[in-house]
């Protein structure tokens, strides 16, 4: 086994967010009517990377429901809406929490979805939780391997167009446009840039598709149940493309977790070069984002992406006996 790494902050507190007393007033009492009773308990998420409120709440006849609120038209509304339609119609095979209801009041928009007692898996992974996650997926990506025509409406983007157009930062860097991240020094990208490079620009011809993808399959969205049992959450940016992409990102945190993630790979048809491609061009993608500044959404947006990056740079480094 080899030696683990762990972020600086645990995936189940990396969010700061509103209290369910700083909501307006006209949302609370909204909220407290739609579920029924008064709310007298709201557990914040901890997990997640914006700063909008999200949180399980609890009235005082014991109902529960997941309540996500941001003001409109804060991007983050639109994010929650879309996140509604989407988990409205993903068939029953994909283990997601559905909404229950929305709601626009106050200039804020509400989504209720069902409550998972739950918690997001700690790193290290313990194999038992991957092999949760890896199942839940498993189902979703067979059921959506041909997504409904209805899901398809939501605008779901083509996975290739999705990486040249965000993740194609060592093209750039090789070609003089972008500096070479600061995070990226101490790593092997200096000295294997041409190679980053080439496995970047190879990879969206190796990930073109029509399946549904989840399109941010981390280990802050997914949920183990009392059960032991996985869910998938936030299903806010789905991509068509291969499913073994979001195996790929899902498996970084496996990695980094001292496990055999290539074993983890096996029975997902994924191209060695496409891998190896996914791990290149994720590694651009968070080194860069992590030599930005300050983070608006979260004060520890920084940290997850420098700890992706190199993450997915040291597996890609391993792959290829860098």
């Amino acid at each position: 086994m080899r030696s683990i790494s762990l972020p600086d902050v645990p995936y189940g507190a990396t969010a700061v967010r509103p209290d369910w007393s700083d909501l307006p007033e006209g949302v609370r009492r909204a909220v407290s009517s739609r579920l029924g009773a008064p709310v007298v308990e709201a557990r914040s998420a901890g997990g997640g990377f914006t700063r909008a409120f999200a949180a399980l709440v609890t009235t005082s006849s014991g109902l529960t429901g997941f309540v996500k609120a941001a003001p409109l038209p804060d991007p983050t509304s639109d994010w929650y809406a879309r996140e509604a339609y989407i988990t409205s119609r993903l068939p029953p095979e994909v283990a997601a929490p559905r909404p229950l209801w929305t709601m626009v009041e106050s200039d804020y928009f509400v989504l209720c979805l069902e409550p998972v007692n739950g918690h997001v898996p700690a790193l290290p992974w313990s194999p038992p939780e991957l092999d949760a996650a890896l199942e839940a997926w498993s189902s979703a990506a067979q059921a959506l391997a041909t997504p409904s025509r209805e899901l398809l409406e939501a605008g779901v983007p083509a996975l290739p167009d999705i990486l040249r157009r965000e993740f194609s930062w060592w093209s750039e860097i090789a070609a003089g446009r972008e500096p070479m991240p600061r995070t990226a020094h101490g790593t092997v990208a200096p000295t294997r840039l041409a190679h980053l490079a080439r496995l970047e620009q190879q990879l969206p011809e190796l990930v073109a598709g029509e399946a549904l993808m989840h399109g941010d399959l981390r280990v802050d969205n997914v949920l183990i149940d009392r059960s032991g049992r996985a869910r998938l959450c936030d299903w806010t940016w789905p991509a068509r493309g291969a499913a073994w992409f979001d195996t790929v990102t899902l498996l970084v945190t496996a990695f980094a977790s001292g496990l055999d993630a290539d074993a983890y790979l096996d029975g997902w048809n994924a191209p060695a070069e496409g891998v190896d491609g996914a791990l290149a061009a994720m590694a651009g993608y968070w080194l860069v984002r992590a030599d930005g500044g300050p983070s608006s959404a979260s004060p520890h947006s920084r940290q997850h992406q420098r700890f992706s990056g190199e993450q997915a740079l040291a597996w890609l480094a391993d792959r290829r006996g860098w």
